[in-house]
């Protein structure tokens, strides 16, 4: 974690990149603590915020298809084994944690894997029931972009706030306190979206 803690206190578009593909998989990296920080110093001139979300999402998706990946071709017994071992402990993962995610994947379908970037808990490995589904892998990277790209322009937003208001040696435990804030944006947002897609199904059926 030494690594990693260096990383997040040398944001650039390079280890931006690399933590939120990190994000992605199955190693514990909060996008809160990388996107937020990232923005604030945007809005001070140094970086800038649409990059920052650019490549935080570009290493969403990377992290996201190598999971995608992993799980298509090696199939639930050896994902399953790998969560419950101990590099699997390691990562904070267990095999709960996966099955909480293929139900939330088999409740909402393909869908799930826009409105699933955006619960915690689901979020990083939500990739994983996309893979197991064998889903259209050129659906899944859209989607996946969609819902990456709605979380880090939350983070970002957040970030970009917070300049104004906060010194940097506050910024993290600000943004740990806003993160009640932003879960309910975020049960805003995967709400309507569900309501969109729920919609839009009926729509075609009916056509």
């Amino acid at each position: 974690m030494t690594i990693i803690n260096t990383l997040l206190s040398n944001l650039n578009y390079g280890t931006i990149f690399f933590l939120m593909l990190l994000e992605s998989t199955v190693i514990p990296v909060p996008s809160e603590l990388v996107v937020a920080p990232a923005t604030y110093h945007a809005a001070g001139g140094n970086l800038s915020f649409w990059l920052v979300i650019l490549f935080a999402t570009i290493g969403a998706d990377c992290g996201a298809t190598i999971n995608y990946v992993a799980a298509y071709y090696l199939g639930r017994p050896i994902v399953y084994k790998f969560a419950n071992s101990k590099w699997g402990k390691m990562c904070l993962l267990n095999q709960e944690k996966v099955e909480k995610a293929e139900k939330y994947f088999d409740n909402h379908g393909a869908v799930a894997t826009i409105t699933g970037r955006l619960v915690i808990g689901i979020r990083h490995l939500i990739s994983i029931p996309a893979g197991l589904a064998k889903m259209n892998y050129w659906r899944f990277l859209l989607y996946t972009t969609i819902g990456a790209g709605a979380w880090h322009i939350i983070l970002g937003a957040l970030g970009w706030y917070l300049h104004s208001i906060v010194p940097e040696n506050e910024l993290n435990t600000t943004i740990e306190e806003y993160s009640e804030y932003i879960k309910f944006i975020i049960l805003g947002l995967v709400a309507l979206a569900l309501i969109y897609f729920i919609i839009k199904k009926n729509v075609t059926k009916r056509g």
